[in-house]
């Protein structure tokens, strides 16, 4: 997309804060995506404005960074949505900041900022919270950890709309997956919610999230890693409850990530689709038709790819979808060979990529516990053989990111606050997740102590964790109570293997493959109980009921 602004925008580096430094001069980091509309109306307006652009290059070094490609800086300069206008001192640290900016709260801004550099300099610079507190409050992990967030899910449940709080309204994938186990009824109502109000009907896939409680105010976005987990969300309702309603809006959304946003020069999905004309998605499927195609960004993202991959294979392990399957092992192919070096994740396929000086990707944790998420998936469900690359993923992890007795983000470096640790709890509990899930397929301990760590170290705070980290509850409870395992003697695509897969239990783990058992047999445990061997489906689902009664 052409730039409309007229402001001279540095690329995020070193260099640029150096500049700064020698000019005296505080940074303005602009914080986009591709699919803001938000982002590109203050390039049309705000930045596009000839007094403000000159005031911007005359007094400050303006920096514009992609939150999509530069995850780190986003998760350390964010001001709660994009784009987000923050003022730096040439150390990195903050000065103030906002969301979008008219241009009259622009001029205002601009003047206060200059007034505040000039009394105190680089002085009037803050360091984000998050990054001054580097251990979070470590706990014990006890079944208060699931009571609680119930709780909190049913403290903030909308009766009336369905889905939790009021406003803004996302769809929380982690969320309708803790419930479907814990309250069916309010799951359900609210995956009816969530599909009623944010799947896009004409095109498939769901939209980003709705601005009133009614689930009005439509922001028609679409992203590749939310749509992933929603995919992996609906699947797993249709495995509970054997109804349609659940499993059409999985089967549309993987049509339209397996064609909108798939990128066929390098088989993989595409990042995102923005919103396009505003007045489109209103419009009746004839009109539609005729529409303009809204942008689709095409960079592939090893995360939300990781996210992806999970959520077709899973469709996949309860309904034999072959398109499903097809794509899952293109997507994983390009994973595997292009992304992965060394168990490290490069965080794109594009140039821009983090890499060290000797070209290696640089690890982020993200990117690393989504793609052992997939990973481990697909073990279960296609390949076991890919468990190898999964250990390689957990060990480079391990190496790299772990830190006392919990995950950095990344390496400590890097321009700005990039030298400081940051600890994500969501990014925590998803390689808390992969592995206690790769301890049971490899009979690792390891894992799972490293997995229990992890948790333990945030535990402090976890009666405050609100609905958006529901899946922190789900770990804790997969961990404490021990996840139900199926293992299976025969190699995937067996009908004893297949039954396994589709036993109503989403947080079950099954092993194939196994050397314990003879071809033919299969059997279940949870912690201690271990269930007699089964040969037929039948006595499968018996003995797994027997377990969960």
């Amino acid at each position: 997309m052409n730039d409309p602004t007229r402001v001279e925008w540095r690329e995020w580096g070193q260099e640029a804060f150096d500049e700064a430094a020698e000019a005296d001069t505080p940074v303005l980091l602009s914080l986009t995506a591709t699919w803001c509309e938000h982002c590109h109306e203050m390039d049309r307006t705000t930045y596009a404005e000839p007094r403000i652009a000159a005031n911007l290059n005359d007094s400050f070094v303006p920096v514009r960074v992609d939150a999509d490609r530069h995850p780190r800086v986003r998760d350390r300069y964010n001001m709660g949505g994009f784009p987000s206008t923050v003022f730096l001192a040439p150390d990195g640290s903050v000065l103030t900041g906002a969301g979008y900016l008219g241009t009259d709260g622009m001029r205002q801004v601009l003047d206060s900022v200059r007034t505040m550099w000039d009394t105190k300099g680089s002085g009037a610079g803050r360091i984000p919270r998050p990054l001054r507190e580097d251990n979070p409050p470590a706990g014990e992990l006890t079944a208060d950890v699931e009571a609680a967030m119930l709780g909190q899910l049913t403290e903030t449940y909308d009766e009336v709309a369905g889905g939790w709080g009021d406003s803004p309204k996302f769809p929380l994938p982690d969320a309708l997956e803790f419930a479907l186990k814990r309250d069916r009824e309010m799951a359900l109502r609210s995956f009816d919610a969530v599909s009623a109000n944010l799947l896009d009907e004409y095109d498939g896939g769901f939209y980003r999230f709705a601005s009133e409680p009614d689930w009005s105010g439509l922001h028609h976005e679409k992203l590749l890693d939310s749509n992933g987990a929603l995919v992996r969300a609906f699947a797993n309702a249709y495995l509970h409850t054997g109804k349609d309603e659940y499993r059409e809006p999985a089967e549309r959304t993987i049509e339209y990530l397996t064609t909108t946003l798939w990128n066929d020069d390098v088989d993989a999905f595409g990042n995102s689709q923005a919103p396009g004309e505003s007045d489109a998605h209103t419009l009746d499927a004839t009109d539609r038709a005729g529409a303009a195609e809204p942008p689709v960004d095409e960079g592939v993202f090893a995360g939300p790819n990781g996210l992806a991959i999970e959520g077709l294979c899973t469709y996949y392990a309860y309904t034999d979808d072959e398109r499903a399957r097809r794509y899952t092992e293109r997507a994983l192919e390009t994973l595997r060979e292009d992304l992965l070096t060394d168990g490290v994740v490069a965080h794109t396929l594009e140039g821009r990529t983090e890499r060290k000086p000797n070209g290696d990707p640089v690890p982020l944790l993200l990117n690393q516990a989504r793609t052992l998420s997939a990973l481990t998936t697909v073990a279960s469900t296609l390949e076991p053989a890919v468990l190898e690359d999964a250990m390689a993923v957990a060990d480079a992890t391990i190496e790299h990111l772990h830190d006392g007795a919990s995950f950095v983000d990344g390496p400590a470096v890097g321009a700005g606050l990039l030298d400081r640790p940051l600890r994500p709890l969501d990014a925590n509990v998803a390689i808390a997740d992969a592995l206690l899930e790769l301890a049971v397929l490899t009979g690792t301990q390891q894992y799972r102590d490293l997995a229990r760590e992890t948790l333990e170290a945030f535990a402090g705070a976890s009666d405050r964790f609100g609905v958006q980290i529901a899946g922190y509850a789900t770990t804790v409870s997969r961990l404490l109570e021990g996840p139900l395992v199926i293992t299976v003697g025969d190699e995937p695509g067996t009908d004893l293997h297949r039954a396994a897969l589709r036993l109503a239990d989403h947080e079950k783990v099954v092993v194939p493959a196994a050397d314990a058992l003879e071809a033919g047999t299969a059997r279940a445990e949870r912690g201690e109980f271990v269930s007699d061997r089964a040969e037929t489906p039948d006595e499968l689902s018996n003995r797994v009921q027997s377990i969960l009664e």
